[in-house]
């Protein structure tokens, strides 16, 4: 059971990783830093692009319109954060239940 809890964990810090480097991608090339023309800029962007767009549409959707700011990766990683603070005192309760 331990080791389902620090799966989860893991994933969830690979995934919060997911979040940060799609945002920085995006003002990279928002900025012009890296140009999607490059196959394999395109192909990174795309990939980012769709691993952590399930998450932040629905949270872009509650959210007004903020102009240009899109603040739905940090209100994501803070959900994230707080779901693997509960992830962590479950198991521990957990383990205190078993010993």
């Amino acid at each position: 059971m331990m080791a389902l809890f620090w799966l989860v964990d893991r994933l969830l810090s690979l995934y919060i990783w997911a979040v940060i480097l799609a945002a920085l991608f995006s003002i990279l090339t928002s900025f012009g830093v890296l140009d999607t023309r490059n196959r394999l800029v395109w192909t990174i962007g795309d990939f980012l692009y769709r691993i952590t767009e399930p998450g932040l549409r629905p949270i872009r959707n509650l959210l007004p319109n903020l102009g240009g700011i899109d603040i739905s990766p940090i209100i994501l990683i803070l959900l994230l954060q707080a779901l693997r603070m509960l992830l962590g005192e479950l198991e521990v309760s957990l383990v205190r239940t078993v010993y």
